[in-house]
């Protein structure tokens, strides 16, 4: 037995907060009558309608993927490119990317049909670091990476402060290599902070996230996480 607004969530319908919200407006029905108590449970054999719509209940799932370059975080896209679901034709479930990776970012990226574990994680206010490997045009002085270091102001505001560390150079093609952790998720952000530093990025992976990293895998290719996986960076999003 599960909690109804828990279930809703990992349907992929809406987060946990706004299943509990649906509840309460009386919007969520169990076998045909209506249920607004927040402590309701259900079972695998219920029938539950959000607005009249069945929601199809289904085993969660979580797999790691290594995103290519060229590739869409999404489920689909408009101008036909290669979506990341294309790589888990075979899956049954109706998997979706947590998050996004730009189109031009390789690395780790986690999909499920877990919307509940999803929200979690994607919430502003819960700390997940991500850790990526950028090749910078320039070599950027240790002053100027402290600037990152401590946060530096972007259009939207200024980030959070951030571990960087130069891991090479090279002078001769005048690039650098750099390793940048950071636990907010704002668009392109990576990108954006070495620009507003004036160190374009050529090319940009993300290779942990949290306790997972891309061990084992190329580019394309995915795993399912284990069960300890899944509580084990759930946990990590909630302290």
């Amino acid at each position: 037995m599960e909690r109804l607004q828990k279930v809703i969530a990992q349907a992929g319908i809406t987060s946990r907060r706004k299943a509990e919200k649906l509840i309460e407006d009386g919007q969520v029905k169990v076998n045909g009558k209506t249920v607004k108590e927040l402590g309701t449970k259900v079972s695998p054999s219920d029938e539950i309608e959000v607005d009249g719509v069945p929601i199809d209940k289904e085993e969660p799932v979580y797999f790691l993927f290594y995103k290519p370059s060229g590739v869409i975080s999404s489920v689909k896209d408009e101008k036909g490119r290669k979506v990341v679901t294309d790589y888990f034709a075979e899956i049954e479930q109706r998997i979706f990317p947590v998050g996004r990776l730009d189109y031009d970012t390789s690395g780790l990226l986690l999909l499920t049909n877990d919307g509940d574990f999803a929200n979690t994680l994607m919430h502003p206010k819960f700390h997940v670091d991500k850790h990526y490997v950028a090749k910078v045009r320039g070599i950027p002085s240790k002053e100027e990476l402290r600037k990152l270091s401590n946060g530096i102001r972007l259009e939207d505001g200024y980030t959070a402060p951030a571990k960087v560390k130069l891991k090479s150079m090279d002078r001769r093609k005048n690039t650098a290599i750099i390793e940048m952790t950071i636990h907010e998720g704002r668009n392109r952000q990576v990108r954006r902070m070495f620009e507003a530093i004036g160190y374009p990025v050529q090319k940009l992976k993300r290779e942990g996230y949290g306790y997972l990293n891309l061990n084992g895998l190329n580019p394309g290719e995915a795993r399912e996480l284990t069960p300890h996986e899944v509580k084990q960076i759930r946990n990590l999003a909630v302290t």
